[in-house]
């Protein structure tokens, strides 16, 4: 909707697109909520944003640049009497931070390269590079079109029903794969092998083959996320792929790990002892026993230890399935192996999904629930400030100024915490930081006989203060990458900048110009390179602010590898607006959908159709007995004209 056309009063305003701001305008629209949902960028989601490559090179360059503050019109003319003003941030304050870039492809085609982008050009590899084409501002889309349904037990898979625009992005070449690599072995003085090299001209011209996500995160298959999706029927707007293998990285070498009974069976690493040992294990922390309890308090590694699992499973069961750390709380580790074993088998081998075209599919698909039930969208577009209630016995928000200076009045606002951090005073210090990094290869971490795997990767600490490190690798098939390459996101707590924490790995794991050392690698190269550092979500204080009391802080993702503080977030938020409501109840099937006028109502609830049901059977009953009385009525009178006329002849 154009600005100068929004209503000047809403239930709910909510200023930000990612996820948590998203789910919950989506369950206040749900439940008949007036929702007018804004963001001042030209994209959805925010800093859980999905990008083309084209779109990444942009979005880089509008980090690096200094963006100019506006200065903030005095809007107190619009204040009545008793009422005050809050302004909010007028700068983009997103948590990013030490932004690198670098391109590792060969510099060929340079007057092609020069037509297909703005990007300044730097001679030799491992230069950092930026620029790129503008950003085609994104579309949401409010029909409510199925595309997929999660169902339990069953493998989630794309249907054949694809736009013009999908159909480009699964185009492949029948034959043609990414050539296959083994995994990370030692130089030998063997003469190089030949491998094909892909210009930085042939990434920029493909570039809408690229999602590349802003966040790395996973869907645990009985995780908040997954529920909520197949709860809300928002899974519809969407489809999603299974996290195929778990890897780890182990004395320079990709191993898989096995975590379900048929990889413990089928594994190749694991003698019959540790198999049996193992299973036995993973049987058992099922269950709470005396003897794990006694170990409360004290590392998991020290269970592990107990329980006489040679190195190998102890590694396995750490670091991969847990995904702890040595210091981790045996609580702790066991909640994660519980976890972890309570999603497998669920849609697949594995506990985890993933949706195609990336993790920012899933913010909008909310999005678009909210608009199916009369939300209003307006991006580039933003709220200056808040107007309060001063004579109130409790400060509250009775109104915000948009940018175009409109009162919008409002009952609850909702904020993404970017744009009030300067004007609120926190209870808690600065949080911590996340370290990213994103990867464009040329082939896998680990060749196998199927090229499309979607893998996870645990890195542990490579020395002594070293963070571990989480890596996610997406294959073509996840519509997040063109044919011939690989997307890798990389994950891990800051310790320094993005690139002191992850570049060691990098160079491990994957050859470049700085681990390149002349003699044969058959480690897969990198393209393209980013680094950058992200806040952590998870340490932001939303509840610490003197901002009105019908104000609510949401804060960025967090470094976690599921959603679940995310969706914890949005219904604890929503609990506060509309204690009295479901969170999001489950749409109506498009069918069910019945329009009114301008107004959209639902399909009926459980309780709703059984009394219209009941209802419906009074009616008819009603309607039969009607029925059946005026068939008597008439029955009596073609008797009553029978008798007359045979009594007629008689009487005279």
């Amino acid at each position: 909707m154009a600005a100068e056309d929004l209503p000047s009063e809403f239930d709910v305003v909510i200023l930000g697109t990612g996820l948590c701001e998203s789910v919950l305008a989506a369950a206040c629209a749900r439940v008949g909520q007036r929702v007018l949902h804004l963001d001042r960028r030209s994209f959805y989601a925010a800093t859980w944003a999905s990008f083309t490559f084209n779109g990444l090179l942009t979005w880089i360059q509008q980090q690096e640049e200094e963006s100019l503050v506006e200065e903030v019109p005095d809007w107190s003319g619009l204040l009545e009497e008793g009422e005050g003003l809050i302004y909010l941030s007028k700068s983009d304050s997103a948590p990013i931070s030490n932004l690198q870039v670098f391109c590792y492809t060969s510099e060929e085609d340079e007057e092609e390269e020069a037509k297909l982008t703005d990007a300044p050009k730097t001679p030799g590899d491992g230069k950092e590079r930026g620029g790129g084409e503008e950003l085609a501002t994104e579309t949401l889309e409010s029909e409510s079109t199925c595309l997929a349904e999660l169902k339990d037990g069953e493998t989630p898979a794309r249907q054949e029903d694809p736009t013009e625009e999908e159909e480009e992005h699964a185009v492949q070449t029948e034959g043609e794969e990414p050539e296959a690599t083994q995994p990370c072995p030692a130089a030998t003085s063997q003469s190089e092998p030949l491998r094909k090299r892909m210009s930085y001209a042939q990434l920029v011209k493909e570039g809408r083959r690229f999602n590349i996500d802003l966040v790395s995160k996973l869907m645990y298959s009985r995780g908040s996320l997954v529920d909520l999706l197949i709860k809300s029927n928002v899974s519809r707007y969407a489809e999603f792929k299974n996290v195929t293998r778990i890897l780890t990285y182990r004395h320079g070498n990709v191993e898989q790990v096995p975590c379900s009974r048929a990889d413990v069976f089928a594994s190749r690493q694991l003698s019959v002892v540790e198999k049996r040992k193992l299973m036995r294990f993973l049987t058992s922390c099922l269950e709470q026993t005396d003897e794990y309890q006694a170990f409360s308090g004290r590392p998991y590694i020290d269970l592990l230890r107990h329980q006489q699992l040679g190195d190998n499973l102890q590694h396995f069961l750490l670091h991969s399935i847990a995904m702890a750390t040595e210091d981790t709380p045996t609580e702790v580790g066991l909640s994660s192996t519980r976890h972890f074993l309570r999603c497998l088998g669920r849609y697949g081998n594995t506990p985890f999904l993933f949706p195609l075209y990336g993790l920012g599919e899933i913010p909008q698909c909310f999005c678009r629930m909210c608009a199916v039930f009369g939300g209003i969208y307006c991006l580039r577009h933003s709220v200056q400030c808040l107007i309060t209630d001063k004579d109130a016995n409790r400060v509250r928000c009775k109104a915000v100024i948009d940018s175009r200076g409109q009162r919008i009045s409002c009952s609850h606002f909702v904020v993404e915490d970017g744009y009030v951090e300067a004007e609120r005073e926190l209870a808690a210090p600065p949080g911590r930081c996340v370290s990213r990094a994103v990867l464009i290869t040329d082939s896998s971490v680990l060749c196998s006989e199927s090229e499309q795997q979607v893998s996870l990767v645990t890195v542990p600490p490579l020395e002594a203060g070293c963070p571990a490190v989480r890596l996610v690798e997406l294959c073509p098939s996840t519509m997040t990458c063109m044919p011939g390459t690989y997307l890798v996101h990389l994950t891990c707590q800051s310790l320094g900048s993005a690139y002191q924490d992850l570049s060691p790995v990098v160079t491990r794991m994957f050859r470049t110009s700085e681990s390149h050392d002349g003699g044969a690698d058959e480690r897969p190269s990198v393209l393209w390179c980013l680094y950058f550092n992200m806040a952590d979500g998870s340490e932001q204080e939303v509840e610490g602010h003197d901002l009105p009391s019908n104000v609510y802080v949401v804060s960025g993702p967090d470094g976690s590898l599921g959603h679940e503080g995310t969706i914890k977030q949005a219904e604890s938020i929503f609990q506060k607006i509309l204690p009295e409501e479901d969170f999001c109840p489950p749409a109506p099937n498009p069918e069910d959908i019945i329009y009114d006028g301008e107004n959209i109502l639902s399909s009926p609830t459980e309780d709703e159709s059984k009394e219209e049901e009941e209802g419906t059977e009074e009616e008819r009953t009603e309607e039969e007995e009607r029925t059946e009385e005026e068939e008597r009525t008439e029955e009596e009178e073609e008797r009553t004209e029978e008798e007359e006329k045979s009594m007629g002849p008689t009487e005279k």
